[in-house]
């Protein structure tokens, strides 16, 4: 069978809040400065990820798919994501990682629930190898000892990216909630995140032993590096035909345990979210909403939901309307039919 991680990565933004503040020891990668925000450096970089136009009632507003890690090279936004951000009066993510809030409430929830399950020794020694050599300083390791294995696991998967420079510290969600909070955006969080974390809670003791054992497999082989590299890739060269292919490479639809985990993450979420969106532009509001890349894909994606609701949506590439985007008024501009 192979591993059920990606499913796990659909929840990085969440897993994000809980690994982000860890400092890693070296030799591990240096989690490096916090990137500049100038109008200079926006003229160097180029768009990545995936960006939506939609339009209803007369205003245009924004989807974003998002990478919950990043490299530094990639933290400043390109520039048609950053007139797009700038035009917006709200900043929508799944989770605010900068509310202090949202940062207590998943830390409470991290450390203090559920109550310790049987959990085979063979597996407890096999995912204290894999804490070892995450690079975690003493504390942190008391940290992850305190969380479910399946948070700790989810936590470490995170980590093995670091060694390809891929970090929580410039995940685009991270990124755009300084921008967001620094220029005096509205920024709030479209999800409860206890209830994110209460979806990484197996049912059952023989269902968290057959997680653990796939995820600790693909960290220790380094199949979920690989898996993360070729995600990573896609978002940074926008490659959306290839990320609507994802049932064929991310090895996470291939037994119905996998299917009903992907469905619980990506479809019975994207619902909600997708109220969510559609309240916050009818009341008003040009809406930035920024949600990891896999939430945009497919007939239950965001695009196609707000589409069912009466919106125009539009997939932002090279060859969109560029004059469009040129006017620093870019919420004047109607999507091309």
């Amino acid at each position: 069978m192979r591993p059920a991680r990606f499913g796990f990565h659909a929840l990085w933004c969440l897993v994000l809040l809980f690994v982000s503040p860890l400092a890693a020891a070296r030799p591990c990668p240096p989690l490096g400065p916090e990137p500049a925000n100038s109008g200079s450096a926006l003229s160097f970089q180029r768009d990545r990820g995936f960006l939506w136009v939609i339009s209803k009632s007369g205003r245009v507003s924004y989807l974003y798919g998002t990478l919950h890690v990043g490299k530094r090279e990639w933290a400043i936004p390109g520039p048609r994501v950053s007139a797009a951000l700038q035009s917006s009066d709200v900043l929508a993510l799944e989770i605010d990682p900068l509310d202090s809030g949202v940062l207590t409430a998943v830390h409470q929830a991290v450390t203090q629930g559920p109550q310790p399950r049987a959990f085979p020794s063979s597996l407890l020694q096999r995912l204290q190898v894999q804490v070892q050599v995450a690079c975690l300083t003493p504390n942190e390791r008391r940290l992850l000892d305190k969380a479910a294995p399946e948070i700790a696991i989810t936590s470490l998967l995170v980590h093995s990216a670091r060694v390809d420079g891929l970090l929580t510290t410039y995940s685009s969600d991270l990124i755009l909630s300084q921008i967001g909070h620094r220029t005096g955006k509205r920024v709030i969080s479209l999800e409860d995140p206890v209830k994110q974390l209460s979806m990484l809670t197996e049912d059952s003791p023989e269902a968290l032993v057959r997680t653990m054992e796939q995820s600790l497999r693909s960290l220790e082989n380094r199949s979920a590096l690989r898996s993360m590299r070729r995600a990573a890739r896609i978002w940074a060269e926008s490659r959306f035909d290839e990320l609507q292919r994802y049932p064929e490479w991310c090895e996470c639809m291939d037994t119905p345990e996998q299917r009903r985990l992907m469905k619980k993450v990506l479809d019975d979420r994207n619902l909600l979210m997708a109220e969510q969106i559609n309240l916050l532009h009818e009341s008003g509001h040009i809406v930035f909403a920024a949600v990891g890349s896999l939430h945009l894909v497919g007939p239950l994606g965001l695009p196609a939901l707000l589409q069912r609701r009466g919106y125009r949506v539009q997939r932002v590439n090279a060859a969109t309307a560029l004059p469009c985007w040129i006017s620093t008024d870019i919420h004047t501009c109607t999507p091309s039919p």
